[in-house]
């Protein structure tokens, strides 16, 4: 009796335990919405998607109790302001590419991509065991933001034109729609940049408001229908050796995540970081068969052009080293990383590749 009366007694002790325990419990594991802005239409499923890929990745790694929206370029502001958007809390998150943003300031576009920079291998790389990500988020923190690489498109064509890019003389007076900061080496070739989001740029080409565009690889390229108002298509992109984008957080919106939600949102960005290269690397060759299908003309760049565009692009680099403390941090560490990784895949990966190419396969 005095055994039964024990367990009797310990298992109404238990249960009370348990229920003044379950409230903490409950509390730990509360509901988070958050809502994310993209940059881009939806229309663009590599890189709408992959925004998508990751809300899906994060609810699914919580069990359905972290959730995000994912909103198109223009549902909740213009695809220009998401940062302004995340700095002030209007959203908790958003997924761009940085260079966008140079405006700000120059070293936004370092968090992208700038003109005869890293690939998207020496990219991730420098991000993630160099110090990019390390320089990137310290510089980040004047906006109140944390940033999660996530996406890159890999080495982007060179763009749409309406007539061939013969000499580097066809640059000058050229209306120019460039991602961002390669428009300021554009401007110094004698061209004129023009910065307007993806959902707009067919209409520009069309009415003829700009005289060649580029937005980034054939896939892409192919659903925006670049090829039947400007034939010629260019490359390489040399401005964007290896575009990456970005997941921007709100900094206090991600301080105040519990130490798991923390790791599934690093988890579920590096997933979909290297989805979307995933992506565009297996979809892109169809695309562009499809393009000269359809007759669109590829060319390369003329030798005259490149050089000159590389000599403007160190150039501009030292002016602002020169006048922009920001910049010239985050640089000199950028511009040593690439030094490195060119001499390394100068041996390896371009050797290959060089072999590769010239086979019959």
């Amino acid at each position: 009796m005095e055994r039964r009366s024990f367990l009797k007694k310990a298992t109404v002790g238990a249960a009370a335990v348990g229920a003044v325990s379950a409230p903490a419990f409950v509390q730990a594991q509360a509901q988070v919405r958050w809502r994310l802005a993209s940059s881009f239409p939806k229309a663009l499923d590599t890189i709408f998607g992959t925004a998508e890929i990751f809300s899906k990745s994060v609810n699914a790694m919580s069990g359905g109790k972290f959730t995000i929206s994912v909103h198109a370029g223009g549902e909740l502001m213009p695809p220009f302001g998401v940062v302004d958007a995340v700095q002030g809390g209007t959203v908790e998150c958003a997924h761009t590419a940085p260079y966008y943003f140079f405006g700000k300031d120059d070293t936004f576009a370092i968090g992208s991509a700038i003109p005869f920079g890293l690939n998207s291998r020496q990219m991730t790389a420098w991000m993630y065991e160099g110090n990019g990500l390390k320089l990137m988020r310290e510089f980040y923190k004047n906006y109140n933001i944390i940033n999660f690489p996530m996406g890159n498109t890999g080495a982007q064509m060179g763009g749409w034109y309406r007539k061939e890019m013969k000499t580097l003389a066809d640059m000058k007076g050229l209306k120019f729609r460039v991602g961002g900061f390669a428009g300021k080496v554009i401007e110094r070739l004698g061209g004129v940049p023009q910065n307007i989001p993806g959902g707009e740029l067919y209409q520009a080409l069309e009415k003829g408001t700009i005289d060649a565009v580029e937005w980034t690889v054939p896939y892409d390229d192919l659903k925006l229908g670049f090829h039947k108002v400007a034939p010629h298509y260019y490359y390489p992109g040399w401005w964007e050796g290896g575009a990456q984008l970005d997941l921007f957080i709100n900094q206090k919106a991600f301080d105040a995540l519990s130490a798991e939600n923390k790791a599934i949102v690093e988890a579920a960005a590096a997933q979909a970081h290297v989805t979307m290269q995933a992506m565009y690397d297996a979809r892109n060759p169809a695309a562009l068969k499809t393009l000269v299908s359809q007759g669109a003309k590829l060319h390369r760049f003329p030798k005259e052009i490149m050089e000159a565009a590389f000599k403007e692009s160190m150039a501009l680099y030292s002016d602002l080293s020169a006048k922009n403390p920001n910049w010239k941090k985050v640089y000199e560490d950028y511009a040593k990383f690439r030094a490195d990784q060119n001499l390394w895949f100068r041996f390896t990966e371009s050797g290959f590749d060089d072999f590769m190419q010239a086979q019959k396969l």
